[in-house]
């Protein structure tokens, strides 16, 4: 599978994205239209949004059932190293794991991506080879974080030559924060026209266009009702997928957080009919938790979003317990932590 496969899914056009936000706002994106538009976003209950999520996080399934879900779960999972000392051997080591998981089942599949910074896109790129290509296709993609991650505190101009350095060394994806202060404070329309430039800036010579997920680092939003607000300025400022946290911040991904952001992107295909993705990342680490995103995903969205370019599970310690877990269903026993490789 060519490296061109990985890119070839299309994303969303800029010129019309921002024809259609300016007919859904009713008027140009600048702080006051928007703080219009989105102030006049019903307001989250809290209480039945929670319950909600209690209630689907107890949904049991059966054995069967159990095994098509860890399948999946890996299946959808960006394994991600994302430290200072990241070294050209680690991210080899990232990539050997992503394309054999499970030494000892060879039936286990592939992850999703593999998500590094941006200097590191040629490595990871090189130490995939041909397996390189899109993962609704069988194949591993790569994502670059940018725009200054994880704190954004950047100027617009760093930010973008950010991104399309990660662009230009052979990113797939491109994961980038947005500027909570901005956010927090009113200045909708910042916020909106970078994430437009951002994404202007995922587009590649050729045409084609890196994938472009919008962290809102949720857990410094602080309210519900202003995570439904960034997800719906995301979404509306051109984001392929939505995404929880960089994992820096606690807390991170949540499964009622999860669930609203899911609830969005449910409105807007309905709406639209378009469909977004949903990135929860940090902090989901035991297949039983991955499995109740699972649930709520299906429940909330459809299973038709239980695919890689709708949905990821943003994690690094997460794959080894599902591997574990597959073990055991497999051996009916629990195997060592050393039948899995170290990240």
């Amino acid at each position: 599978m060519s490296a061109t496969t990985a890119t070839a899914r299309p994303t969303r056009n800029i010129e019309s994205l921002t024809e259609r936000a300016a007919a859904l706002l009713g008027g140009t994106p600048d702080d006051e239209t928007l703080r219009r538009y989105l102030n006049g976003l019903s307001g989250v209950d809290a209480v039945g949004l929670e319950a909600r999520a209690a209630d689907l996080g107890t949904r049991s399934i059966k054995t069967t059932s159990k095994v098509w879900a860890l399948d999946k779960i890996v299946e959808l999972i960006d394994l991600t190293t994302l430290e200072g000392a990241d070294t050209p051997g680690k991210v080899r080591s990232l990539v050997a794991k992503a394309l054999n998981p499970d030494a000892s089942d060879q039936s286990c599949p592939r992850v999703a991506a593999v998500c590094v910074y941006g200097d590191m896109v040629p490595i990871a790129i090189e130490a995939l080879g041909s397996a390189h290509g899109d993962p609704d296709d069988g194949g591993v993609s790569v994502a670059a974080v940018a725009t200054a991650f994880p704190s954004g505190r950047a100027s617009l101009a760093v930010k973008l030559a950010d991104t399309a350095d990660a662009v230009s060394n052979g990113a797939d994806e491109i994961d980038m924060v947005i500027d909570r202060g901005a956010f927090l404070s009113g200045r909708y329309g910042v916020v909106f026209e970078q994430i437009t430039q951002v994404k202007a800036a995922c587009v590649r010579a050729d045409g084609t266009s890196a994938s472009l997920k919008v962290i809102l680092e949720t857990g410094e939003l602080h309210t519900y009702d202003n995570i439904k607000r960034a997800s719906w300025l995301a979404i509306l400022a051109g984001g392929d997928f939505i995404k929880t946290s960089t994992g820096k911040v606690q807390p991170a991904a949540t499964l009622p957080v999860t669930l609203l952001m899911l609830e969005v992107v449910r409105d807007w295909y309905r709406a639209t009919g378009e469909k977004i993705g949903v990135k929860p990342a940090g902090g989901i680490r035991t297949s039983k938790d991955a499995i109740k995103y699972v649930v709520t995903v299906a429940e909330t969205a459809g299973e038709e979003w239980l695919q890689p370019h709708l949905f990821r599970f943003g994690a690094s310690s997460l794959l080894n317990d599902v591997l574990r877990q597959r073990q055991k269903i497999s051996t009916g026993h629990y195997t060592g932590a050393d039948y899995v490789t170290i990240d």
